[in-house]
């Protein structure tokens, strides 16, 4: 294994979007082989081999170990996890988000909860003798979470395609599946149960415990994470620099803390601060007010220490 591998999605929204979030951090990925291939680079860390798989894919990979990092679903992560050691889930990236949830026939009106289907699943087995059926890929977190409800007359049935077809085709009675915008479950007269709500989901970059943790991967994770905690703050702050009379600078300091900005290096005789995004202009406000002058400036990275992320993910790797 090089000194750092990185899975991210091979096709699809999801690999798009990891495409363009990776980009906006300064890590670019170029696929070798054309758009076709399934390895990839990033220049800006030379030290990473980006290998394209399937979303499933990498969260088996990641919890087996096979590669240091992944973006991929919440969902499929914890489904793979189930009996293994839980991958680290080092940040939340904003995209690829679904629900995971339990759906029953609308024609159903008397089941609105967990609870109504427990009922359900009783009687289905006294009047039939069968166990009521579920459709789900998610056969781990069904079980963990039917478990939680107290429900155990029902049985799975594997969902090898579209899960949200099975109730009208007859192989089940209801289903678990992920949802965004609720249409297909609609489409296919299916809706989420109140308390069904087994997962709220998005994609993360998630890292392996299994995996061979050595200095130069680690090395190559750190800068990762620093390009991706550099622009999350540059997008959270502003640069606001500004001349201010000495003899009202304590004053202009104070009102500036209380705004939630802390001073940054001052260039050519300026004071300057980092302030919150939103209250930039506030800030440049109480200057004026002080008999000073500012200007407000975008960064497009703002490198700190420490790095929070990289510190999280360190301390649980450590705990392992």
């Amino acid at each position: 294994m090089s000194a750092l591998v990185l899975a991210i999605p091979s096709k699809g929204r999801l690999q798009e979007q990891a495409s363009a979030y990776f980009a906006d951090c300064g890590l670019a990925i170029e696929t070798a082989g054309g758009s076709r291939g399934y390895a990839a680079r990033i220049d800006a860390v030379p030290d990473v081999e980006v290998r394209l798989l399937s979303a499933s894919d990498i969260a088996r990979a990641i919890v087996e170990g096979d590669v240091h990092v992944g973006v991929t679903g919440e969902d499929v992560l914890r489904e793979a996890a189930f009996g293994f050691d839980p991958p680290i889930l080092v940040k939340a990236l904003g995209f690829g988000r679904a629900d995971l949830v339990v759906a029953a026939p609308m024609a159903w009106l008397d089941v609105e909860t967990m609870a109504d289907l427990a009922d359900v699943c009783a009687e289905h087995r006294a009047r039939t003798g069968k166990r009521l059926r579920v459709a789900t890929k998610y056969i781990a977190q069904t079980r963990s979470f039917f478990e939680a409800h107290g429900i155990d007359d029902y049985r799975i049935v594997e969902s090898l395609g579209a899960t949200e077809g099975a109730p009208a085709a007859g192989a089940a009675e209801i289903i678990v599946d992920i949802t965004t915008t609720g249409a297909t479950l609609v489409a296919n007269h299916l809706a989420p149960l109140a308390d069904g709500l087994i997962l709220k989901s998005q994609a993360h970059l998630a890292a392996s415990r299994a995996a061979s943790w050595g200095p130069p991967a680690l090395a190559a994770f750190s800068r990762i994470l620093d390009a991706i905690e550099a622009r999350s703050r540059a997008k959270k702050l502003r640069l606001v620099r500004a001349m201010v009379n000495p003899e009202r600078r304590a004053v202009v300091e104070s009102a500036l803390a209380a705004l939630g900005c802390r001073p940054a290096n001052a260039v050519d005789g300026a004071a300057a601060w980092w302030c919150p995004r939103d209250l930039a202009f506030q800030a440049c406000a109480e200057i004026q007010q002080a008999g000073g002058s500012a200007g407000v400036f975008e960064a497009d990275y703002v490198f700190e220490r420490p790095n929070v992320a990289f510190d999280a993910f360190s301390a649980s790797l450590n705990d392992a």
